[in-house]
């Protein structure tokens, strides 16, 4: 197949590796010292002690510099989709597949939905409804990454743990489309099972990030952190009631208990999270869908989440004080 995958930073690069190892014709969109590094040496993948390098990927910062893909994996985060939707019809012929890769609660969430909202935008994720009109929901599947990765330096890419990217129709369905791209997964080495509710495990997900990744932000703190010091255990546990409330009014089934969720993010040490990297390498947050998004939700369905908007806040001032140059944070060395 032809894949390209679209932001090639930590799990688009890792992905990227791997589904190329597997023999597909993958390119990928990156842009500065990393789409160099790329172009001049190829993508390095380490895992454990394994390295893996992938000198024959196609690599770009302009979309529309690329042809029709039989698959688009986009792993931008969401802020950064709407400059490039103009671009992707290079990209996006009649019968490519598109799988979100993006954090929190997706601008398609109401789109092919099943219940009282049903083709409503999320204001927060597409504030001028963009990807909403410019995407078609018919294309997508979504796609919920669970692995934990980071870019050491440009063009290399540590694999810190997890290999499960699960897979769904935004209806439901279990479709001859779905089942290959399960099985190009697979292929590459991820575990991919096919999800009859991917908003429910889209929320299974969300459950964590919403709360580690605000936390991680502003305490500089890793997962394990997080987890063993017992009043940001407990604040994580107050955030994630919230959290379940509106899922659950939405349709969402929660599957695994809330203790079981945050030992699981325990359990994977010391790493930081993808908000607290950002913040560290000065970059802008990934707040509005796993946080501004879920408020919003919280408007709809008419539930109160004050611990939400209390981190809501504190990680967007952070966010703005970062962004316009009044602080910069150096990166904390944490031993493995």
């Amino acid at each position: 197949m032809k894949v390209c995958v679209v932001g090639a930073g930590a799990i688009g690069g890792y992905m990227a590796v791997r589904i190329a190892a597997a023999g597909h014709e993958v390119s990928v969109v990156a842009r500065g010292p990393h789409l160099a590094a790329i172009k001049a040496h190829g993508m390095k993948l380490i895992e454990g002690d394994q390295e893996t390098i992938c000198a024959d990927l196609i690599a770009t910062d302009k979309i529309n510099e690329l042809s029709s893909q039989d698959l688009v994996l986009m792993a931008l985060k969401a802020h950064q989709i709407e400059s490039i939707v103009a671009d992707l019809a290079s990209v996006m012929g009649a019968e490519t597949i598109m799988v979100t890769l993006q954090n929190g609660i997706p601008w398609w969430y109401f789109q092919n939905f099943s219940g009282p909202y049903a083709g409503r935008p999320v204001r927060s994720v597409d504030p001028r409804g963009k990807l909403f009109d410019g995407i078609d929901p018919d294309c997508l599947i979504g796609c919920i990454a669970y692995p934990a990765a980071t870019i050491v330096e440009p063009g290399v890419i540590r694999h810190i743990e997890g290999n499960r990217f699960p897979v769904g129709e935004l209806g439901g369905q279990e479709t001859e489309r779905v089942r290959r791209v399960s099985t190009l997964l697979e292929e590459a080495g991820f575990k991919s099972r096919i999800l009859d509710d991917i908003r429910s495990e889209i929320w299974l997900k969300l459950w964590g990030n919403l709360t580690f990744n605000p936390i991680s932000a502003l305490t500089h703190s890793t997962l394990e952190d997080i987890c063993r010091f017992p009043l940001t255990r407990e604040l994580s546990a107050n955030m994630m009631t919230e959290a379940q409330a509106i899922g659950e009014r939405l349709g969402a089934h929660f599957r695994v208990p809330m203790e079981k969720r945050i030992a699981g993010a325990e359990a994977v040490g010391p790493h930081k999270t993808s908000m607290l990297q950002d913040v560290e390498q000065g970059k802008p947050q990934e707040i509005e869908g796993m946080l501004g998004a879920v408020i919003e939700l919280a408007a709809l369905t008419k539930i109160e989440v004050p611990t939400l908007k209390a981190l809501y806040a504190c990680v967007s001032l952070l966010d703005q004080t970062v962004q316009t140059g009044r602080v910069k944070i150096k990166g904390i060395q944490h031993s493995e």
